[in-house]
């Protein structure tokens, strides 16, 4: 479903972007939302009407909010009609499941556990559309009127289905009036190549070395190669999402749009507050925004911030997915950001490669709590990742995998955009360099049957 989606960009994003730039100024919002629509149908059309829904509720939610304001009143029965809508349609195809089977596994209950899919992107537009009614509700933006500009925003296609997750108030400007410029389409293709790359040669490379250790019977796993695996794996789910980011922000850019940064090469932090600082930075600035400081932030005292930071990360992890795994993992995080809080983050900054050492360790334990549900296998692996088992099995796989390692350790540095800036205007070598990204990309979509975007099951 998910690839056919991609498939289906490629396949008539020449002839939709085609469309688009020769239709009018006027009309431009109104065929990005019809392909937007078409985009979204291809992939999980039985759902579509969800995303309209959401879409119509938080329009008429916003101009509500803004007719009662002008009538001295705050609007909070329009505000609380967008999170019900869009709280209860998330809690009900992500959530439902989960509970019901806490429910009978705690109470002895039998309430019938709903076999629900899990509607295409539907954490990413749910937060973007509450984001945007909170912010009329703050008056931090103007309700939008035109609700097909409204429309084109949320269902904006390049980050519809995995974000980078845009708040209204990112493009409230360019909804209305934006340029489109050769260099600016340039830019686009560039970036969109690079994250085309990213997800194709090096995530998907990478990652077919953890699903092969994911699937082996842990009891035989070696602890190099265990090391080896989640390593792959941190690796998979950075430039697999990272890329998809990127290809996102570039054809945003192609239309017209600046989206904001999503990941800024967050494996070389030397703590955990800076690592979220630059991972997921979305989604990171909405939780900061909606979440973290609403409940009082840091302004409370220490107790109180700390309590704070549990609830953002328990919801964090909550957010990613219905497991009590992906609780932990926030947990986990959380834990260690009130650590460094306390004392910690001073004492790390007194040595560079030690803090970093620090860092990768615990991000490559949390990826394990990300990646594996079952808390069974979970301890397993955790047994072999830490219990100094020998063997050589791990060798074969180097072997196999080292060039992919060294070209994600490389590339998962700031040393590809040094590069870049000292090319400087030779446009020559950097369109030489895209052009071949591109055609190897090509070669191994067309060659290869492995192709799995993570974070769209989120």
């Amino acid at each position: 479903m998910v690839f056919s989606s991609i498939l289906f960009l490629f396949r008539f994003m020449p002839i939709a972007f085609g469309i688009y730039y020769l239709t009018p100024r006027r009309y431009k919002n109104t065929v990005l939302f019809v392909v937007s629509l078409i985009f979204y149908s291809w992939g999980e059309v039985r759902y579509l009407p969800i995303m309209i829904a959401s879409t119509v509720v938080d329009y008429v939610a916003s101009l509500g909010i803004e007719r009662r304001r002008a009538k001295g009143f705050r609007g909070r029965g329009y505000l609380a009609l967008s999170l019900i809508f869009n709280l209860g349609s998330l809690g009900f195809f992500k959530y439902s499941g989960f509970l019901a089977e806490n429910l009978n596994a705690l109470l002895g209950l039998n309430i019938p556990v709903l076999a629900l899919t899990l509607p295409l992107g539907i954490s990413f537009y749910t937060f973007q559309t509450m984001s945007y009614t909170l912010d009329v509700y703050r008056e931090d933006v103007k309700a939008e009127h035109n609700i097909i500009n409204f429309g084109a925003y949320v269902t904006l296609f390049p980050q519809l289905i995995a974000g980078p997750i845009v708040r209204y108030s990112d493009v409230a400007r360019e909804l209305k009036e934006r340029t489109h410029t050769w260099e600016g389409i340039s830019q686009g293709i560039q970036i969109f190549i690079m994250g085309l790359g990213s997800k194709v040669l090096i995530a998907n490379n990478i990652g077919s070395l953890w699903t092969r250790v994911s699937t082996m019977d842990f009891a035989t796993v070696s602890t190099p190669l265990a090391w080896l695996g989640i390593t792959a794996y941190a690796l998979q789910i950075y430039f697999d999402f990272s890329g998809y980011s990127l290809m996102a922000i570039g054809l945003g850019k192609m239309l017209g749009f600046e989206f904001p940064q999503n990941f800024n090469y967050p494996y070389i932090s030397k703590s955990i507050t800076e690592f979220w600082r630059r991972w997921h930075m979305t989604l990171g600035s909405w939780f900061r925004e909606y979440v973290y400081i609403p409940l009082g932030g840091n302004r409370k005292g220490a107790a109180r911030q700390y309590f704070n930071i549990l609830v953002v990360w328990a919801t964090t992890g909550l957010w990613h997915g219905a497991s009590w795994n992906f609780v932990l993992w926030g947990l986990y995080f959380a834990l260690f950001l009130c650590i460094e809080k306390a004392f910690l983050l001073k004492k790390l900054e007194k040595s560079r490669v030690l803090s970093h050492v620090y860092l990768l360790v615990l991000v490559l334990i949390s990826w394990v709590l990300f990646a594996i549900t079952d808390f069974a296998l979970l301890g397993q692996f955790f047994t072999r990742l830490f219990g100094g088992y020998g063997g050589s099995d791990w060798i074969y796989y180097l072997r196999n995998y080292g060039i992919t390692f060294i070209l994600g350790f490389l590339f998962s540095t700031p040393i590809l955009r040094k590069v870049r800036d000292k090319l400087g205007e030779n446009h020559i070598l950097v369109t030489a360099f895209c052009a071949v990204v591109f055609l190897m990309s090509v070669a191994y979509l067309v060659d290869s049957t492995y192709n799995p975007f993570l974070y769209f099951r989120f």
